[in-house]
């Protein structure tokens, strides 16, 4: 059996377009984009593309996108009056501030700044909160929502199936948990102190790796026909001074055992962003409704 390859690509553009035809829904009734602006602190290269990535997709969807990019050595107390002032401003939606910061920045202050009906990124305790609880308004971590929009289009039913996450992150792990226990799935979350963590696995009809480890989970690991999730984005030397990006998952072996995989790349990652216009938008025609 070689597993069926789970299309995160062809995924996010459907998601995109549709994403792109209810914001010009949302500017024929209300009279403004959403907006989506994007915090940028430092010159890390791999969070200068991710930013422009985000502010570019916005853009594409219909969206005001704005970056806002910050020296290395902005003080605390300087990111905190750019939060303050998104967060008091109408035309701002959606406030995704990009980590890691600086070293030295205390993120959480950061992110608790962040006012939750403006968090996009779902990081906020608020939305930890909303989410644990079951409640609909919850703004939900993006790479968490791809998941299960990947599970969707693997068409597994998840109610009453076993689910384990490999990984207890606040990002990914803890709420990609409470996503599959809300559709009814029973969830294991292991880590890599977990005992036995590959008999662990091999009881998952779901497996949702999240640990940050290339290629820790085995193909023996996968029980014969579950469905695998591969959050995991790693680069790792590939000769002749080259590297190659590669998930948690060793993908060449799973394929072998799985029913349905998600390839990296191409798999969970383009669907973040998609799920991050996803949230902007959800958070606009939230905030536009009258308040009780």
């Amino acid at each position: 059996m070689t597993a069926r390859l789970l299309d995160g690509k062809k995924l996010a553009e459907t998601l995109r377009a549709d994403v792109k035809a209810r914001v010009a829904a949302f500017v024929a009734e209300r009279g403004r984009a959403p907006g989506l602006d994007v915090v940028l602190v430092g010159e890390d290269p791999a969070s200068q593309v991710y930013t422009r990535n985000k502010e570019k997709a916005s853009k594409e969807v219909g969206m005001n996108g704005r970056l806002h990019v910050l020296p290395a050595d902005t003080s605390e107390a300087a990111l905190l009056e750019l939060v303050a002032k998104l967060d008091a401003d109408d035309a701002v939606d959606g406030i995704l501030v990009q980590l890691p910061l600086p070293k030295g920045t205390n993120e959480a202050r950061i992110l608790d700044a962040i006012d939750p009906a403006k968090d996009v990124d779902g990081f906020h305790p608020v939305n930890a909160g909303l989410l644990a609880s079951g409640r609909d308004r919850a703004l939900v971590p993006c790479t968490p929502r791809g998941c299960m929009k990947l599970l969707e289009l693997a068409e597994i039913p998840l109610a009453g199936a076993r689910a384990v996450v490999v990984g207890r992150s606040n990002i990914v792990g803890k709420p990609v948990a409470q996503l599959l226990l809300r559709e009814h799935a029973t969830v294991t979350v292991a880590h890599s102190r977990t005992k036995d963590l590959p008999a662990v696995c091999r009881e998952a009809d779901v497996l949702v790796a999240a640990v940050g480890r290339p290629e820790m989970i085995r193909g023996d690991w996968i029980k014969p026909g579950a469905v695998v999730i591969d959050v995991g984005i790693n680069r790792v030397p590939a000769g002749e001074g080259k590297t190659k990006l590669v998930g948690d998952v060793a993908f060449e072996e799973a394929k072998e055992r799985a029913s349905a995989i998600t390839p990296v790349p191409g798999g969970v990652g383009p669907m973040t962003i998609a799920c991050l216009l996803e949230n902007t938008l959800l958070a606009a025609i939230q905030r536009s409704r009258p308040r009780p």
